[in-house]
């Protein structure tokens, strides 16, 4: 992809990210400003949101390191419209799945640009309509079924997520036997969490999966358990045998 390009996106991406950043702690400064509620010291911010910090300082830094890779330049608009594991994220793999194109690649760093940019767009109508009709609907939102409904609405996105990883097609790839990189990383996370429960350790685990799962799978690969056959060669052969 042409370099102007790439370092325009990097440009924007950084401006964009800064303009963000100043409108979440501007607008709370001008709050606290305003009706004089600033806190009285640091120690005290640091003790009401130590718990939160040691949550999601961790799982912030592995989303970063984890997703950047799958959504290339869009990642810059993913981290600063948020959703990313439960939106963004499923968007982009299953935009470049039915592309049929590679993550890391020109084609799938351009498809997952489009496939968040729409998201957030309609993210956004949704949420304008959601506050508009908030009141008409709240019997309906409040209803039973939909409480249910939306108890399962994570575990089913992040089951989307699981089914396009078992997956062996990697674009203009397959890697055969890619789905054996997560049975080490799988047990062991059962079985420390069996001994020493992870809950609110989450981000630390998924860092440590992160690197055991590349081990895994440089192991595999370096071994020949996983090999990347080129589609191409595969359509060759499977025309061959036609004839």
């Amino acid at each position: 992809m042409d370099e102007k390009y790439y370092k325009s996106i990097h440009r924007i991406g950084r401006i964009g990210l800064i303009i963000g950043i100043a409108f979440m702690l501007g607008i709370p400064a001008v709050t606290c400003t305003v009706f004089n509620v600033w806190p009285k010291s640091v120690a005290e911010v640091m003790t009401v949101g130590a718990g939160l910090l040691a949550v999601f300082i961790p799982t912030a830094t592995a989303e970063v390191f984890a997703y950047t890779p799958v959504l290339g330049s869009s990642a810059y608009i993913t981290f600063l419209t948020g959703n990313v594991s439960n939106l963004k994220l499923p968007v982009v793999i299953n935009a470049q799945t039915l592309t049929d194109t590679t993550q890391g690649t020109d084609e799938g760093d351009t498809i997952a640009a489009i496939g968040v940019a729409v998201s957030s767009i309609v993210t956004t109508l949704i949420i304008v309509a959601g506050v508009i009709l908030m009141v008409p609907l709240k019997p309906v939102l409040t209803s039973p079924a939909v409480q249910t409904a939306t108890t399962y609405l994570l575990p089913s996105l992040f089951g989307g997520i699981f089914l396009s990883y078992m997956s062996e097609d990697c674009g203009e790839y397959i890697a055969k036997n890619k789905p054996l990189t997560i049975v080490i990383p799988t047990l062991l996370v059962f079985a420390v969490n069996a001994f020493y429960p992870l809950s609110g350790k989450e981000g630390f685990a998924v860092i440590a999966c992160m690197a055991l799962n590349v081990v895994c799978a440089y192991a595999l690969y370096k071994a020949g358990i996983i090999k990347m056959i080129p589609k191409a060669s595969l359509k060759k052969d499977a025309a061959k045998a036609a004839k």
